[in-house]
């Protein structure tokens, strides 16, 4: 049997089709690897994230104050339940708080301190501890509470 021109011409055609698609198909960007690197660092984030704040587990109260802005690095101290005094994780007894802190202000009184008390801590407790800091110089000084408590009947609009 004898091929026409005709037979000839579309059978070369049809290789040079199959090669430029081929070609086509190698443009393509697979985003799968990064979509699933993406979401690999998302999840670590999310579970990383808790982990970072500083501090003994406490159980603070539930005040309607919101939170204040962030300033310098501050001193964090905390009060448990039981009477024990932390600067930042590290128990401190009550007669060593005064120097321990004023030793990591560097001399400062500038610095802000949050103190951080259990709920159920007694307040003779903390009003100790805030006033150990008041008469040691220190100015700036805040007690953390966690925002959503009861209302205490103020106006919300007023702010």
């Amino acid at each position: 049997m004898a091929l026409s021109s005709h037979d000839a011409y579309s059978a070369g055609g049809g290789r040079r089709r199959r090669r430029s698609s081929r070609r086509g198909a190698l443009s393509e960007i697979n985003v799968t690897p990064l979509v699933d690197v993406m979401l690999v660092l998302l999840i670590v984030f999310m579970v990383s994230a808790p982990l970072l704040t500083v501090g003994v587990p406490l159980e603070l109260p539930k005040t309607e104050a919101s939170a204040i802005p962030d300033q310098s690095e501050p001193l964090t101290v905390s009060v448990r339940a039981d009477g024990a005094v932390f600067i930042d994780e590290q128990e401190t007894p009550f007669d060593s708080l005064s120097p321990r802190l004023i030793a990591m202000a560097d001399g400062s009184t500038e610095r802000p301190i949050y103190v951080r008390a259990d709920g159920r801590a007694s307040y003779a407790t903390v009003a100790q501890v805030m006033a150990a800091l008041a008469s040691s110089g220190f100015t700036s000084i805040n007690l953390l509470t966690e925002t959503g408590g009861p209302s205490s009947g103020a106006d919300q609009t007023a702010r």
